[in-house]
């Protein structure tokens, strides 16, 4: 075999492994936060977002996810680090005028919230967010229906 064909056929072969560790990778999902949801809004509850919070200069890490069973949507803010508590928050609201915060705000060990839209969400858009030491992640009028 000459050199050309040897280069060709180890080209073929790292290309063919390259493909398989691509279709071994598991898909992406909403749940797929740096803090992993731990189930506290309940039973049929699944996750339809999250953003990643993260405390670049001080070290705090943690996720806040929006969750939703059909009828509501509910937040909470984990985080993963034991110990000591974190100043947390997870705040929820229909979208528009009139809609009013419904929120879970102080020190926790592991997690602020749940919190829950105070009627069905079903149809209408939500705006949620959670925060941990004074950094906060979310999004207005989003998962609208």
């Amino acid at each position: 075999m000459d050199k050309r064909r040897k280069a060709l056929t180890l080209a073929a072969s790292v290309a063919a492994l390259a493909g398989a560790s691509l279709t071994l990778a598991p898909p992406a999902s909403a749940a797929g936060g740096k803090v992993p949801y731990n189930g506290a809004c309940g039973s049929g509850y699944s996750v339809v977002d999250h953003k990643d919070i993260d405390g670049i200069q001080t070290g705090e890490v943690a996720t806040v996810y929006l969750t939703y069973n059909g009828v509501k949507n509910c937040v909470i803010t984990i985080t993963f680090k034991d110990g000591y508590k974190y100043h947390m928050k997870a705040a929820i609201k229909i979208s528009g005028p009139g809609g009013g915060w419904v929120q879970d705000d102080g020190d926790y060990l592991h997690y602020a919230g749940p919190v829950y839209t105070p009627s069905s969400s079903a149809g209408q858009c939500v705006d949620w967010y959670g925060g941990i030491s004074g950094i906060y992640a979310g999004e207005n009028n989003s998962h609208c229906g």
